[in-house]
């Protein structure tokens, strides 16, 4: 006998024609946009100067594979942008256990935590620069202010939703409040941890980007703003 019956098997069916459309669809999407995209450019709809045209970015891009330099720029950027999120991902978790531990040292820091995170951080770069210098340590230090503050508060408030009644039993069974947060707090944030892994990696290329653009010679963000020095729209549209 079959493992499924009739029906379920005209159900999975019509799911993968489904999958099939859905895929199929965004690359034609894709695709129309590309092809549009490339007419309009050489048909003078567009300014192909401005608006640039995929095969215009195309012929950009192989320039850069050629010569190498793109490998070298992704490089420098890939280099920062993993630095800065493991000293995130270190210092977040510490402090968030830090305030997790001492209530009151929670309620001191929260409202700055909450300042420091509305901060628009592309304004502090050119601040970084005067305090720490135009190197890469800036640049690290960019790309954590980014994410660093709100991996703090999130990590924090998924310690504190724990359920009480797990740590009450801990503490029933003479646990200490080490082996609370080990044993119960750390597993049931390991999500939230993963969640806010999956954001500050993101955050943390766009604030290293911003860096770059200011205190760099090589990485994504000092190609971009040379792309942007010497008019290569395909450049910039291409990073």
């Amino acid at each position: 006998m079959s493992e499924f019956s009739k029906e379920q098997l005209l159900f999975l069916k019509e799911q993968k024609k489904q999958q099939r459309i859905v895929k199929i669809s965004r690359i034609l999407i894709l695709l129309s946009f590309l092809f549009l995209w490339e007419f309009s450019a050489n048909v003078g709809w567009i300014d192909s100067f401005i608006f640039c045209s995929p095969s215009k970015i195309a012929l950009c891009f192989w320039g850069m594979v050629l010569d190498k330099s793109i490998f070298l720029h992704i490089g420098v950027t890939l280099y920062e942008t993993i630095i800065s999120f493991v000293l995130v991902i270190i210092v977040s978790i510490f402090i968030a256990v830090c305030l997790w531990f001492s209530k009151k040292l929670s309620e001191i820091l929260d409202p700055y935590l909450v300042v420091l995170n509305s901060l628009p951080k592309s304004a502090l770069a050119p601040l970084l620069i005067v305090w720490l210098g135009a190197n890469k340590l800036t640049i690290i230090t960019a790309g954590m202010s980014v994410a660093i503050f709100g991996s703090i508060l999130s990590l924090y408030s998924s310690f504190v939703t724990v359920d009480p009644g797990k740590i009450k039993l801990i503490y029933t069974l003479q646990g200490s409040r080490l082996q609370a947060l080990i044993k119960v707090v750390l597993p049931h944030s390991l999500p939230s941890i993963i969640s806010n892994m999956k954001v500050n990696i993101g955050l943390c290329l766009v604030g290293v980007i911003i860096g770059e653009f200011l205190a760099a010679r090589n990485g994504l963000g000092y190609l971009i703003i040379y792309s942007s020095q010497v008019f290569s729209c395909g450049g910039i549209l291409l990073l």
